[in-house]
């Protein structure tokens, strides 16, 4: 199978090529310089014609998202959502990019499970399966338009990641203030990690859920937003120790880092096997 494709951008043939071979190794493929359309890749190979297509179609996936995605997207946050901000702008950009092409539990939920990446795989082995010479300045400016249609929904969905991640920063903010200008009511607690913090005294006896609901119940959460019946963070800041010991697997875990964030040099992270206190089980 022969079929020829043209890149003006050096950057982006090097990428084409670098992701051919990540894909397929045995691929063959001779590039040259053309005087009018620039850089031309010749591409020979034995692999059954279907298998061609997507390797090309994915490679050319990435060298989308790699290098002209990103200001597309940019132009998206300023043309249609008014940013002017460069900061603000720049952490758009990386929301989106992440929400288009992450492959993490997160991303996949913000994006409901729909993969735009496939939209643009689809879309590149359709114009592939067309013809035999493929100009990626072309594709890119007439073949895409299905995909660009979405981008603007996926920009809307980052700018909502955005707002919520700066909802959240004030609040940590407020929290912290909070914090730092309270009257510790505990030298030292003791947390294990789970789906809710379990909590321990310097004895090793876990606090009573009783005993935690009357402490809240003697703070005013309310005055920075937090409802007496959160399990995780506002024992904490009822009790606002002095020393805060968490033990578990996972450092970024967010109600980790929350807590972190908030208590910052109070707060020290061991793993899960150096809990001092052998007798407790979770299971018990």
């Amino acid at each position: 199978m022969l079929l020829e494709v043209y890149f003006t951008s050096d950057r982006e043939v090097i990428s084409f090529c670098e992701h051919l071979f990540w894909y397929h190794k045995q691929i063959e493929l001779h590039w040259k310089v053309h005087e009018e359309w620039g850089n031309h890749i010749l591409l020979n190979d034995n692999l059954p014609g279907m298998e061609t297509y997507e390797t090309v179609a994915k490679s050319m996936v990435d060298v989308f998202v790699e290098h002209r995605l990103p200001s597309m997207i940019k132009d998206v946050i300023e043309r249609v959502f008014y940013y002017t901000s460069t900061a603000e702008t720049e952490r758009i950009l990386d929301l989106t990019l992440w929400i288009i092409a992450g492959d993490d539990e997160d991303s996949h939920r913000v994006r409901n499970n729909r993969d735009p990446c496939q939209v643009l795989k689809t879309l590149f082995i359709t114009t592939i399966q067309q013809t035999s010479i493929i100009h990626f300045d072309s594709v890119i400016h007439f073949q895409l338009k299905p995909f660009k249609d979405q981008l603007e929904h996926y920009v809307g969905l980052a700018i909502d990641e955005f707002k919520r991640e700066e909802e959240h920063q004030a609040f940590i903010h407020t929290v912290r203030n909070y914090v730092n200008k309270k009257k510790p009511k505990f030298a030292i607690v003791y947390i294990l990690q789970g789906k809710e913090f379990i909590f321990f005294k310097p004895s090793g006896k876990p606090f009573a859920k009783m005993e935690l609901r009357i402490l809240m119940q003697e703070e005013p959460l309310y005055i920075v937003g937090l409802d007496e019946n959160e399990p995780n963070l506002a024992p904490l800041v009822a009790m606002s120790p002095e020393i805060i010991k968490i033990y578990g697997d996972d450092p970024a875990e967010p109600k980790t880092l929350t807590i972190m964030n908030i208590f910052q040099e109070r707060v020290e992270f061991e793993p899960y096997d150096h809990f001092p206190f052998t007798h407790f089980s979770k299971k018990e």
